[in-house]
């Protein structure tokens, strides 16, 4: 397994991450509009099946610039889907070009984060 991995702690990361994701997945049915289910029930749970895995294995320190990136990327997210949206108003822009627009505000969010991270940690 890659990354030092053992097959037990691979079924117990799929255990795990199914119990989480079909946690979230429930909540996420219960709110509206439906379609936020889906992304309510994926990231977070995988998330957070990992940090628990992350601190079991390797402990607090490692837990935490984990858990701070995962915040730098989800708010490079969330700034990427606001810029999409903004994108795909502009009805003569180009697909190709689009994309490319909304890759580099994800790719600048992030590179920001991880420098001001890089920075005081």
């Amino acid at each position: 397994m890659e990354h030092g991995h053992s097959m037990s702690e691979v079924v117990v990361r799929f255990l795990l991450g199914g119990l989480i994701v079909s946690t979230f997945a429930l909540i996420g049915d219960v709110f509206q509009p439906k379609r936020f289910a889906g992304l309510a029930g994926a990231a977070p749970a995988v998330a957070l099946a990992s940090l628990a895995l992350a601190y079991s294995s390797r402990g607090a320190p490692y837990v935490a610039v984990e858990a701070r990136s995962m915040a730098i990327g989800a708010i490079a997210f969330s700034v990427y889907g606001v810029a999409c949206v903004f994108i795909a108003r502009q009805r003569k822009l180009p697909i190709g070009l689009g994309a490319a627009f909304g890759w580099a505000v994800w790719l600048t969010v992030a590179g920001a984060g991880w420098a001001i991270l890089a920075r005081f940690a």
